[in-house]
């Protein structure tokens, strides 16, 4: 079995996709000729022609704009906004016109549309290059949002994605882009260290959209997270050897609010990690659900860790993150907590 990057693993989904199904469709902001500015589709308009991974202009609304009409007519796009931060031009299509499409037209036609966006820090890029937006589409009833944790499941979650009837917001985090993040530093020195690269089946296969994973069991403490943040997860739990359980929700909508529920009453505690914002955050709902569904199992109040609640800083940006210092000391604290 193939090792890959994500990068490398999202060009293959592409590729499978592609070759499957003539009505998959790649475009988007230098994603032709150029093969995106991170190379995800580079080799994808030689071998499928301009006909089928071609360039777009410099308009995010246009580009979804024409993907909702295309995904109408019977094909499957699959288009790339450069940034997650780019996307909010094209907002007003995402949920007034892909999300409500199957409703409004009382299921006469389907939006199988899939809008893929590198999210999150670890490149320097500032407050409009690092977003980490998930939130503003977990909101939306009609869309499903994915954040993929490692190759493997990039590439089954991008396919799956792919073969669905209706519109799949994907987000890809970029510190995991070239390789497997250790998650044990809070610095930038070793962020992008390229440690043993993932096995990848070459062909097709589909990770199930709507089904979370337990990363690491344990018995002390649930950890909800998703994206980077796992391997954050897992760092601060080997280093505090807090008997932790892991669980990567892969999809955020729909939720498997199964698992979740599961783990935590088993547990008895709870923390919500991840990148974006605390105010709002998708954190903010999967606590509200965790206090709806286990508050009889509770033995300490959930937690959250978390991005600050600031426009994201360009010179802080490895102390914005939530690392295994910041994480270790919530799992300290939470089971110090009766």
């Amino acid at each position: 079995m193939p090792r890959m990057t994500m990068i490398e693993a999202i060009r293959s989904g592409l590729d499978v996709s592609m070759a499957r199904n003539d009505d998959v469709v790649v475009y988007g902001e230098d994603v032709g000729f150029f093969g995106g500015v991170f190379r995800c589709t580079q080799g994808l308009q030689q071998k499928y022609g301009v006909s089928r991974c071609f360039d777009a202009p410099i308009s995010e609304c246009g580009i979804v704009g024409t993907a909702i009409g295309m995904a109408a007519y019977g094909l499957r796009p699959c288009v790339e906004l450069q940034f997650a931060d780019y996307m909010y031009p094209a907002y007003d299509q995402i949920v007034s016109e892909a999300a409500r499409l199957r409703y409004r037209s009382a299921g006469d036609f389907t939006c199988p549309l899939v809008i893929r966006m590198p999210t999150g820090g670890g490149i320097f890029g500032g407050q409009t290059h690092s977003q980490s937006p998930e939130a503003l589409f977990t909101h939306v009833a009609g869309l499903k949002t994915v954040v993929p944790s490692n190759p493997h499941d990039a590439k089954g979650l991008l396919i799956a994605a792919i073969e669905d009837p209706d519109p799949v917001i994907f987000l890809e985090p970029k510190r995991l882009y070239n390789g497997p993040f250790d998650g044990h530093h809070d610095r930038p020195v070793t962020a992008w260290a390229k440690h043993e690269l993932s096995e990848v089946p070459e062909g097709h296969y589909t990770t199930p959209l709507g089904k979370a994973v337990t990363r690491r069991a344990g018995e002390a403490v649930t950890v909800l997270t998703y994206g980077t943040m796992v391997h954050v997860a897992l760092a601060a739990v080997e280093e505090t050897g807090v008997d932790a359980e892991v669980i990567d929700l892969r999809t955020l909508l729909p939720l498997d609010l199964e698992t979740i529920i599961a783990s935590v009453a088993r547990t008895g505690r709870c923390i919500v990690l991840h990148e974006a914002t605390l105010t709002s955050g998708f954190g903010a709902e999967l606590t509200a659900l965790v206090q709806e569904h286990c508050f009889y199992h509770l033995e300490a109040p959930v937690m959250r860790v978390t991005g600050w609640d600031t426009p994201y800083p360009h010179a802080q940006e490895w102390d914005y993150f939530p690392g295994p210092i910041r994480l270790g000391q919530a799992l300290r604290d939470i089971m110090e907590t009766r």
